[in-house]
């Protein structure tokens, strides 16, 4: 067998699967024309259905359309349109993926689609103005992270935050941090990193805000604290901010369950308070972004107690009044 008819059916795969879907077909007139002008392969009408043969039995579905010619077209692949849509909107509305190397990823997304079908999602799409950050190393960051989580080892790593110029700083002196990660999480739009460090204290990292990929060590990692609760740490920690967690009472309007639920989950502890209101118990950080989350309501929600969080809320708000 020659060159030519040993890469014939890998050809005619590519061309099928970029140029038909349900609604888009090629003659076999078509197929043998491509093949010559573009790949300077020769072949007959009688080789066309013999390749499709071969492609359907490693799994191609290709559907064979009896005319006037044979029409041929490919009619199942790995993402319909519909998830198509959802993963490109969700590439194009991550913040850690850059705008780079989101247009990247929209477009070897579009050509899982075929060209036909790639042109609709193009289309299709709308993307607001949706902030972006620049961090070019993320996917070799997270890669990195990943790997030492795999193989239960510590990583070190630069961590930097934005100055008053804009400008990057290095946090702790410009030393690295030696870290144990343990899980990955997507949490307000951001990915971090949950893990240990060498003190035995839990921490978190956004990866965006480490340098590089960082450096995967031979030190084993260290585990997490016996009595920790991972799943616990990411329903009460608010943007990853804080591990000390509080019960918390609040005094909600009853039209605002909705947002509750959505913050808590459906297994959040409520009670009916009066008429127009209802008290829901949540375990919480009372920190700076809890208080930030309770002032947006407008008052619609109220924190009861404890005194300490109750108080440290009020001095926050006091605080801000104070600088108008």
């Amino acid at each position: 067998m020659d060159k030519d008819a040993k890469l014939r059916p890998f050809y005619l795969a590519k061309i099928l699967y970029e140029r038909t879907d349900e609604d888009h077909y090629l003659t076999t007139a078509q197929l043998m024309e491509i093949l010559e002008m573009e790949y300077k392969i020769k072949t007959h009408r009688q080789t066309i259905p013999a390749d499709v043969e071969i492609l359907r039995t490693v799994g191609m579905e290709i559907q064979e359309v009896m005319s006037a010619q044979k029409r041929y077209n490919l009619i199942s692949r790995e993402y319909d349109l519909a998830e198509l849509k959802l993963l490109i909107d969700a590439v194009e509305s991550s913040k850690f993926i850059t705008p780079k190397k989101s247009e990247e990823l929209v477009a070897k997304l579009s050509r899982m689609a075929g060209r036909n079908q790639a042109e609709n999602l193009k289309r299709n799409i709308s993307v607001e103005d949706r902030i972006k950050y620049d961090n070019e190393s993320i996917f070799l960051i997270i890669d990195g992270v990943n790997e030492a989580i795999n193989a239960g080892k510590k990583i070190s790593f630069q961590y930097f935050k934005y100055d008053v110029r804009k400008e990057q700083k290095l946090r702790n002196e410009g030393k690295p941090w030696t870290f144990s990660p343990h899980r990955l999480v997507w949490n307000g739009d951001f990915y971090y990193m949950v893990g240990v460090f060498d003190s035995k204290k839990v921490g978190t990292f956004r990866l965006d805000r480490i340098v590089k990929r960082p450096d995967v060590l031979e030190e084993d990692a260290l585990p997490f604290p016996k009595d920790f609760d991972f799943n616990k740490h990411l329903q009460v920690s608010f943007r990853m901010f804080g591990t000390n967690y509080t019960t918390v009472d609040l005094i909600c309007a009853n039209d605002l369950m909705d947002a509750i639920l959505d913050k808590f989950g459906k297994d959040v502890t409520t009670y009916c308070y009066d008429m127009e209101n209802f008290r829901a118990e949540v375990e919480v950080v009372p920190s700076k972004v809890f208080f930030s989350w309770v002032f947006g309501f407008e008052g619609k929600v109220v924190i009861k107690g404890p005194a300490e969080v109750k108080e440290e809320y009020k001095n926050m708000v006091l605080q801000a009044a104070e600088k108008l």
